[in-house]
């Protein structure tokens, strides 16, 4: 079974060609393989591409988002603990293990998919982690661990055989640039910037705003943003060509109801995600900005330390960050609260 020898990224495998080949159980989300030492040898990560469906039933459902995967842990009910397989990924921190990561792209009724229905993403490296507050299935509020783990696509082949010390290799290199940084590694769920932009309201009615936002597509998230600015008495307001390439997505310049700051002008990056916003982000955007132009960051999801230490360096020009609960609050302070299911 020589597919079981070497994993190449990009290329799909039957379920038993995983299991089998990496020596993991049949089952489950997170599975280890534990060496007789009792140390664990490698996990491997199960998850699957969502469709527009299960995105709208469950708009935080595993997602991958560019070069990072963002795994919410098991179960769509109930709270969540750092304790189990949970903790598991955790464990790649004291000891730089591989991660495996494979994604369903299809099902059983699809027999042009065959049975190679897992394709094989890369090695897994644990960004950070964190706990938010999710509405679960039965729409009630629930803690909720979400994993952030950046996919190294590069090797393009793993043998498993040797596949500890390539991600030793891979583990050093980054350590080498600085990638482990600590306030990159630390998330603010709570209000990201100095002085709040609406009145603080229901974590719940918060919540579920964010959480319709999350169903939407990043180039109708954009437009959201442009309706709130407009409400707020911004004029000119324009949607800018969709890329995704992290450039500025909406530019607006301030009408005669922003007094002190009329015509002046703001540039938005309207960032739909799941995962967290860094210090790279905010940098980028302040590097993207006209030379008289002010600087906001727009975002589903939250912000690093780090992220929220570039947006204030004194030194620099400051760049306003608006966290996902934050523009919920602004949304329903404008009466626009429907506008992200719309």
């Amino acid at each position: 079974m020589e597919k079981a020898k070497i994993f190449r990224v990009g290329e799909t495998y039957t379920h038993e060609e995983v299991y089998r080949g990496l020596k993991v159980g049949n089952a489950g989300g997170i599975r280890p393989c534990i060496g007789l030492d009792r140390e664990i040898r490698r996990l491997v990560v199960m998850t699957s591409e969502p469709s527009a469906r299960i995105l709208r039933e469950n708009p935080y459902h595993d997602r991958v988002e560019g070069n990072v995967l963002v795994y919410t842990a098991a179960g769509r009910e109930g709270q969540q603990a750092f304790s189990g397989t949970n903790r598991r990924l955790l464990d790649q921190r004291d000891t730089p293990f591989p991660i495996y990561a494979f994604t369903n792209i299809g099902n059983r009724r699809n027999t042009k998919l065959g049975s190679r229905r897992w394709r094989f993403l890369g090695l897994l490296q644990l960004l950070r982690h964190f706990s938010e507050t999710q509405v679960d299935a039965r729409s009630e509020q629930r803690q909720a661990l979400v994993f952030e783990l950046f996919i190294h696509t590069e090797p393009a082949e793993v043998p498993p055989l040797h596949d500890r010390e390539i991600f030793a290799q891979i583990y050093r290199e980054r350590r080498a640039i600085g990638s482990n940084d600590d306030a990159e590694r630390d998330v603010v769920v709570t209000a990201s910037t100095l002085m709040p932009l609406a009145t603080p309201l229901d974590s719940g009615i918060a919540e579920g705003i964010r959480r319709s936002l999350l169903a939407v597509t990043p180039e109708r998230f954009e437009h959201v943003v442009k309706d709130a600015l407009t409400a707020t008495g911004f004029e000119r307001v324009a949607v800018t060509r969709f890329s995704g390439d992290g450039g500025v997505d909406v530019n607006a310049f301030a009408g005669p109801a922003l007094w002190a700051y009329h015509d002046g002008m703001l540039q938005v990056q309207a960032k739909r995600w799941l995962h967290t916003v860094g210090r790279r982000e905010v940098a980028e955007l302040r590097g993207s900005l006209q030379p008289h132009a002010h600087g906001a960051v727009v975002t589903t999801s939250f912000f690093t330390k780090a992220a929220i230490a570039e947006a204030t360096e004194a030194t620099k020009k400051p760049i306003v960050l608006v966290n996902g609960l934050e523009f919920a609050a602004v949304l329903l302070r404008l009466g626009l609260a429907h506008i992200g299911g719309s």
